[in-house]
C-alpha cells in the first residue's frame, strides 16, 4: 500500500527546482501590531528547510 502524504505539509512545504524545501516563517499571522515593520518584513521571506530536517519533511511530504 502507498503512503499517504500529510495534509497539513503539503500545504506548508513546497520545493524548488534544485529540489530544496521552501517553508515561510512563524510568527507572522497575528498579534502583528507590537512587531516592528522591519521584524514583518523580515518574516515575509521565504526560508529553506534545514539540512538536519529534510529527511523528516520529506517523509511527511510521501519522497524518499
Amino acid at each position: 500500500m502507498k503512503t499517504k502524504t500529510n495534509s497539513g505539509a503539503k500545504k506548508r512545504f513546497a520545493l524548488t527546482g534544485t529540489g530544496k524545501i521552501k517553508r515561510k516563517h512563524a510568527f507572522k499571522s497575528h498579534i502583528l501590531t507590537k512587531k516592528s515593520l522591519k521584524r514583518k518584513r523580515n518574516l515575509t521571506h521565504v526560508a529553506i528547510v534545514e539540512n538536519v530536517d529534510n529527511k523528516s519533511v520529506k517523509a511527511l511530504l510521501g519522497m524518499r
